[in-house]
């Protein structure tokens, strides 16, 4: 089975966009969604994606703290504890 950090990588690389590109996301996930251009139409979009996908609730409070990727994976392997 594909770790967290992977399947979260291939729910960004087949979702998101900026200006017409994938996102060329760092192997460690230590990136900000905000900072690479996505729009926070699409983070909506990718948080209930994520939230679908991986079978975790993420409340607005949540989405405060989770400003980059790799955050997001320490938070839905915490979430699965």
């Amino acid at each position: 089975m594909a770790s967290t950090a992977d399947r979260l990588r291939k729910l960004v690389n087949d979702n998101i966009e900026v200006d017409g590109k994938a996102l060329n996301l760092p192997d460690d996930l230590d990136v900000s969604l905000a900072e690479s251009g996505v729009s926070s139409t699409d983070m909506v979009a990718l948080a209930k994606l994520v939230a679908d996908d991986f079978s975790v609730t993420i409340t607005p409070e949540d989405c405060a703290g989770l400003d980059n990727l790799k955050k997001v994976v320490s938070f839905i392997d915490g979430q699965a504890a």
